[in-house]
């Protein structure tokens, strides 16, 4: 059995795992409708100009503006209606002077007229408009490239998709966009007390929880999760899941971190490559270990569901979207009251899972092997290292999940 060293403080831990963290560089090319949160791999260039003709910006009349020029309730304007123009259609008539034309919202302005006057300000008596309200040239027109010049970076390498960015895609006639690969996460649980999920379990053995956590946290940030069969307590088995997971970008290990006669991952990564520290001063997680072999990240995370999930916010998530390329998550944060005492002199920065309602947070008191502590929790509280206790009302800001 060997012992913990020196705890590392959660600030230090995060700082080895950034610098050791880098983004994928692997291009793959997918369709528009399967781009959805995905890293743009390429500068887009805009190939035609948004809207690519000028268009009315209101329903009313196509006309020129120095026709009615002066017009108002005193002395209205009359313009003769020479047919109409719908979206979609190429305007095939020519304004002259003293002429109109019926349009609709996002339809072509035809030959020969340089404004638009809104329905709501004219009066139409058969084939003609009385017009009470003057317009100036380019009034309730939409110029062409007023959205997107052509020849313009609409769109810049390394920007999240999302569905506005794929309306702008969608603008440019582009089916296909070149984006960065997703990486790929081996998740290997370990431990002769686990069994797989859907298996009938043997005596003294629980169905194996942080896998599928783990799991579920991986491709919610950004990456493809792989994740492997139960590895047994050996120096072999763990051996070669590590061997068998450097197929991936990363490999995250569930159990198997901490200190007992069976937890031989710490050993195994001194052997096959480097260990960048075992043990952080923070609960749950204090076993958390980190490594690379091969030049890949190793995360080892605790065995208790609880710790394991908590660590996988805090310390894998991060790691996770620099990979991926996506921007750092923003924690959303409320501010609220606690509804009770909490003793908390731990000597460890303290991260705790509480439900939140109406009135106040309410600290949920399960051990770190219960995943219904966070299950039920609606975030978590932290609790700096150096206080002793926490007391009913005190203010806190709650991170949620």
């Amino acid at each position: 059995m060997k012992p913990f060293g020196a705890l590392l403080s959660f600030e230090e831990a995060v700082n080895i795992i950034d610098a050791n963290i880098e983004k994928i560089s692997r291009i793959e090319t997918v369709s528009i409708s399967n781009c959805l949160h995905r890293i743009l791999a390429q500068d887009i260039i805009a190939s035609r100009s948004t809207p690519p003709f000028d268009r009315a910006a209101v329903d009313g009349y196509a006309l020129k503006a120095r026709d009615i020029f002066g017009t108002s309730r005193q002395n209205p304007g009359m313009l003769k209606i020479t047919g109409a123009v719908y979206a979609g259609e190429m305007p095939k008539l020519r304004l002259v002077s003293g002429e109109c034309a019926q349009i609709a919202t996002g339809a072509k302005i035809p030959r020969g007229a340089d404004a638009v006057v809104m329905v709501e300000d004219v009066n139409r008596e058969n084939e003609q408009i009385i017009i009470i309200k003057p317009v100036y040239p380019k009034a309730n027109i939409a110029p062409r490239g007023e959205d997107i010049k052509k020849g313009e970076l609409v769109l810049k390498e390394g920007i999240f998709l999302n569905p506005a960015n794929i309306g702008v895609l969608a603008s440019q006639g582009i089916t296909r966009v070149k984006v960065y690969e997703k990486p790929v996460v081996a998740v290997i649980p370990t431990g002769e007390e686990i069994g797989e999920v859907g298996r009938k379990l043997k005596q003294a053995q629980i169905y194996d929880i942080n896998s599928h956590t783990i799991s579920a946290v991986v491709r919610e940030n950004g990456c493809k999760s792989s994740r492997f069969g139960i590895a047994g307590d050996t120096h072999a088995a763990i051996k070669a899941a590590i061997e068998a997971g450097l197929e991936a970008d990363m490999l995250v290990f569930t159990g198997g971190s901490s200190v007992g006669e069976r937890d031989l991952l710490f050993g195994i990564l001194e052997e096959m490559g480097e260990v960048f520290f075992h043990g952080v001063q923070i609960k749950p997680g204090k076993p958390t270990m980190f490594g690379k072999v091969g030049g890949k990240p190793i995360f080892g995370m605790p065995g208790y569901p609880t710790s394991c999930l908590i660590n996988a916010y805090i310390l894998l998530l991060p790691a996770l979207r620099k990979m991926a390329g996506l921007p750092v998550k923003r924690n959303v944060t409320i501010k609220t009251t606690l509804g009770e005492k909490i003793p908390c002199s731990t000597g460890r920065k303290q991260f705790l899972p509480v439900r939140v309602d109406e009135e106040a947070a309410f600290p949920i008191f399960k051990e770190s092997g219960a995943i219904t502590g966070t299950a039920k929790a609606d975030g978590y509280i932290v609790i700096d290292e150096n206080i002793d206790i926490m007391e009913k009302g005190q203010s806190v800001t709650v991170t949620l999940f």
